[in-house]
């Protein structure tokens, strides 16, 4: 049994936020409680409140503020002898760093949060930090590697009944089920993930499981309609908690709804406006998957072969630097699809 999620990010005066709050409000009130908390010599608190301002800056796309303030969140940490609240600022800083392409520094940082987690006795941001590991290692297409992660931390989640944990761990397997092409499996998980977001009102959780749902009705069945009917359900969920990485990539997701029912001059102008907002927030890895999508739809519409050719190319080099294998391989199938024999990289 499932309790109502909560969000264990926002911590000290902060404790009181919901895990459904509008990001705008956390960065408002977190950054007064910070400030209260500086004036007042309380460097804990301060690292307490000032993780809230770093994770609101993070998922508003504010890539450099988030920077600061979880460096900052992490020095005042340091100063009150908080070894948890240390553990948390890292976890931020992975995080950040992972969304910004930095995988090497996203697996130091997050391995170092999971250690100072387990000696500071913070079960919860250990978990989250392993967890970080993991979404890093999928993202990166490593699937063999964090597979077994995946699945321990989900049951780690469910025995402690922690719903938010529980949905974040359905969705990742279930993606990796949807990349390797078991779309009934991938389907059933994501199903699962948003039941138990629905029921512990986690509509972050919620809007992620309604797009996976949705890529996997619009691959395996065609749905193109349910497809985007899903879509508009968790866009405006994206848009009234100011969730804007979440929103770029349900735009992106639409694009590839629209351009696998042949709607292409949509799909471009989908791909168009993802690779527009995460361009904005400084996030590679949709960008360069927008850029994917944007180059087939215009190359469908008439663009001319070798611009095609070019830009699949100068992608594939990209993304074998950034080591996102997954999208990689989604590069060279596109080659394929477009009769362009996929170069060695050097």
């Amino acid at each position: 049994m499932y309790g109502k999620a909560f969000a264990p990010e926002y911590q000290g005066a902060l404790t009181t936020l919901s895990v459904n709050s509008s990001l705008v409000d956390v960065l408002a009130e977190g950054t007064e409680r910070l400030r209260e908390a500086e004036r007042a010599g309380r460097p804990g608190e301060a690292a307490r409140c000032g993780l809230a301002v770093a994770e609101a800056h993070r998922r508003l796309g504010h890539v450099q503020d988030a920077d600061r303030a979880w460096k900052a969140s992490y020095r005042a940490a340091r100063d009150a002898g908080d070894t948890a609240a240390m553990a948390w600022a890292l976890w931020s800083g992975g995080t950040l760093a992972r969304q910004r392409g930095a995988f090497p520094l996203a697996w130091r940082l997050l391995g170092l949060a999971a250690e100072l987690g387990e000696r500071g006795g913070d079960v919860v941001v250990r978990g989250y930090s392993l967890a970080g590991l993991a979404e890093t290692g999928r993202i990166q297409g490593d699937y063999a590697a964090v597979g077994r992660l995946h699945e321990q931390l989900l049951a780690e989640a469910r025995k402690r009944g922690e719903a938010r944990h529980t949905v974040w761990a359905l969705e990742g397997i279930a993606q990796m089920h949807r990349n390797t092409g078991d779309y009934d499996r991938a389907y059933a998980l994501f199903a699962e993930a948003a039941e138990i977001a629905e029921r512990a009102d986690d509509r972050r959780g919620h809007a992620w499981a309604l797009r996976g749902l949705a890529d996997v009705l619009s691959v395996r069945d065609g749905a193109t309609e349910r497809a985007l009917e899903l879509l508009a359900e968790a866009e405006a969920t994206c848009r009234e908690m100011n969730l804007s990485s979440a929103l770029a990539y349900n735009h992106k997701m639409q694009g590839n709804v629209l351009y696998r029912a042949g709607r292409y001059a949509e799909a471009r102008d989908r791909y168009e406006l993802a690779l527009s907002e995460f361009r904005t927030m400084s996030e590679p890895r949709g960008e360069a998957l927008s850029r994917l999508g944007l180059a087939k739809s215009l190359a469908r519409l008439g663009r001319d072969r070798a611009e095609t050719a070019a830009e699949l190319a100068d992608l594939a080099r990209t993304l074998e630097r950034s080591g996102l294998r997954h999208a990689r391989e989604m590069v060279a199938r596109a080659q394929r699809e477009f009769g362009l024999e996929p170069e060695a990289v050097r």
